[in-house]
């Protein structure tokens, strides 16, 4: 690879995990009004309508239409399943906390890859696996109350929420490497898109809100549908394009960096040494279990 090809990644890299830090702040200011289900289907379609017109003058739609069936599949597990289970944490857990579980994406990915794509994990990654989900146990069990909070909804349903959420991301990964091998990332993108709008159209019909929203919470569901959606899962599929699915995972390792500043001094919200504590043994773990980082054999 190339210094070139390899800044140009990096570049996505970082970008991308400045934007979907991004997410949960937008996400909890619009699903606070429109509700979760209402939330999710109309930030993927209002990425839709921003990424459709894109991919016609680039003459990509013969591609869209030649792989739509698994393309328009890929995007419920990669959008519309998570965004509307995120949408619903975020409304009881504070936004650092999800996007650190956010963070357990590679760690799932491993898991799945390993079990489905035969990508049987080394020493080092196995070491890494065990780590990273005792962090999650560890974090989890710190919010697992059952007892309802202000909300009215019990921490541990959210905590649950983004790690079905992350296991979803993990089977699209793994999907979108057996399935949709170098397939144009604006193809992925718009399609994907497409198919999470179709898929939650109906349930947030039926969800629908029964007052008019307020002009934020609009303005929040315009930044969250293009910005955070739209552009965003451009820039993620010509990561996984350009720097392969392992490396495009740990985007997820920065994430919570942004999130955690964002709610800090945008929502007020108050960050635990536990969560870092916890946070840093499962960015641990999923680095190892990624072949981020290696550790030796016993017998080297």
């Amino acid at each position: 690879m190339t210094s070139s090809h390899t800044k140009g990644w990096l570049a996505d890299f970082l970008l991308l995990a400045a934007i979907w830090g991004a997410s949960f702040l937008f996400m909890r200011l619009a699903a606070a009004e429109l509700g979760p289900l209402p939330t999710a289907a109309l930030r993927v379609a209002i990425a839709s309508l921003f990424l459709l017109p894109i991919l016609l003058v680039k003459g990509h739609w013969p591609a869209l239409r030649q792989h739509w069936r698994p393309v328009l599949f890929a995007g419920i597990l990669n959008s519309g399943i998570p965004f509307a289970l995120y949408a619903f944490a975020v409304l009881h857990i504070s936004t650092g906390l999800s996007s650190i579980l956010n963070a357990t994406v590679p760690l799932f990915g491993a898991l799945v890859a390993w079990l489905w794509l035969s990508d049987k994990p080394g020493w080092s990654r196995s070491v890494g696996l065990a780590i990273g989900f005792g962090g999650v146990v560890l974090l989890a069990g710190g919010q697992a109350s059952f007892k309802p909070n202000a909300s009215g909804v019990a921490p541990a349903w959210a905590v649950l929420a983004c790690l079905a959420a992350t296991t979803c991301y993990a089977l699209a990964a793994s999907f979108t490497k057996k399935h949709m091998p170098s397939m144009p990332p604006l193809v992925a993108a718009t399609g994907s898109q497409i198919g999470a709008t179709l898929a939650l159209a109906l349930p947030a019909l039926w969800f629908r809100p029964d007052h008019m929203p307020s002009a934020s919470a609009w303005g929040a569901l315009l930044v969250v549908g293009v910005l955070c959606t739209g552009v965003a899962y451009v820039l993620y599929f010509r990561l996984i394009d350009r720097a392969g699915p392992a490396k495009a995972l740990t985007v997820t390792f920065l994430i919570p960096v942004f999130a955690i500043a964002y709610g800090v001094l945008l929502l007020d919200e108050h960050v635990t040494s536990w969560m870092l504590i916890c946070g840093g043994v499962i960015l641990l773990g999923t680095a190892l279990s990624s072949g981020l980082i290696k550790l030796r054999s016993l017998g080297s």
